[in-house]
């Protein structure tokens, strides 16, 4: 994922005290943040993850963290001092460090890189991301039968693949109990700025939108819907609980704790090896927040469904028959969409209106 705007990153150390355990120097651990740990949502949640790393191994692992940090120069600066300070293992959470962190890792081959949501590795780079289009589909789902307006507004961060994925997967089930959707996309370009944030739900809500699906990560979304009504909303990355059972009424969950412990103890093993990881429902890497009771039992109930057979792989998210927006065939009745397809998705499926920004 990519994220936020905020200046002036702030380095803040892991909980840990011992400097050594049974003898032995810890291993230093390091996330490299794109907003604020109290988000609310995707920080918050790798934040999380970290605490998990330091609880699952006590003093033999130091954590450190710098939050709020912009892709762009300051990150490979942040990178390279985390590096130089010893840390032996680094991740790097936002789309948008992605050449940074291949830059940094040259420099460093004795370092081990985690860097999510990309596609670039290396011989000291892993990728890792989850499957958050599969969470898209169920709320597209309920969208579709809540829905009084038949809008439902979309508040897309930036235009890339995991973002595109989402948007498509939210609309063809929200299409498929409802042929009479609609949907609003509002394009925010940042990932953490509350008060874009806001005014993009309160832009949707004038025009007509009773659901506000969101890519962003602060809970601003959820208050305005609050403060208007009769709008639903779904957590985004986090539970965003507090705003349930209405307007919140789900949620998408990003759980990294158990990929961060696998990771860190393939370090201390001398076991990690670069890999490319894509988890779901399935696994656990994506997690769907409790359904409230705002939800009609019989919708309920059919999500439920549905995230049980995206559990289990009996349903995949993108099943044809499925065209592209200009009406050219891209899956067969029956015919599953390919990950390769899915990592590199640039273009909106048939029923969506207006283009994808450059």
């Amino acid at each position: 994922m990519i994220k936020s705007l905020v200046t002036g990153a702030t380095l803040a150390l892991g909980m840990a005290t011992a400097a050594f355990a049974d003898g032995h120097e810890k291993t230093k651990v390091g996330f490299v943040y794109v907003g604020p740990i109290g988000d609310g949502g995707w920080t918050y949640e790798h934040d999380k993850g970290r605490l998990a790393v330091e609880e699952a191994f006590g003093d033999a692992v130091e954590t450190v963290y710098v939050e709020s940090v912009p892709e762009g120069p300051d990150a490979e600066r942040v990178m390279t001092q985390m590096a130089l300070e010893g840390a032996d293992l680094i991740f790097t959470t936002s789309f948008g460090y992605m050449d940074q962190t291949i830059n940094v890792a040259s420099k460093f081959p004795d370092v081990k890189f985690e860097h999510a949501t990309g596609y670039k590795t290396a011989d000291n780079v892993s990728v890792y991301s989850a499957r958050f289009y599969e969470g898209r589909a169920v709320q597209g789902h309920i969208a579709g039968q809540m829905t009084e307006s038949n809008i439902v507004g979309y508040i897309a961060s930036f235009p890339i693949p995991e973002v595109i994925r989402g948007i498509n997967s939210a609309y063809l089930h929200a299409k498929e109990v409802n042929p009479d959707i609609e949907f609003k996309i509002v394009w925010a370009y940042t990932w953490f700025d509350p008060a874009k944030e806001a005014e993009a739900a309160n832009v949707l809500i004038e025009q007509g939108a009773d659901i506000i699906l969101q890519h962003t990560d602060s809970t601003a979304p959820q208050a305005a819907a609050q403060a208007a009504g009769n709008v639903v909303t779904f957590g985004q990355a986090s539970d965003m609980a507090e705003f349930g059972p209405f307007p919140r009424v789900s949620s998408i969950i990003d759980d990294w704790a158990p990929y961060y412990i696998a990771r860190t103890q393939a370090v201390m093993d001398g076991t990690w090896e670069t890999s490319n990881t894509w988890d779901g429902i399935g696994p656990g890497m994506v997690k769907i927040g409790e359904i409230t009771d705002a939800v009609p039992a019989e919708v309920k109930a059919s999500a439920e469904a549905m995230i049980e057979a995206l559990r289990t792989g009996e349903y995949h998210a993108f099943t044809g028959p499925i065209n592209k927006q200009d009406g050219s065939a891209w899956l067969a009745e029956g015919e599953v969409a390919d990950d390769g397809t899915l990592a590199g998705m640039n273009f909106y499926v048939e029923g969506l209106t207006g283009e994808i920004p450059q």
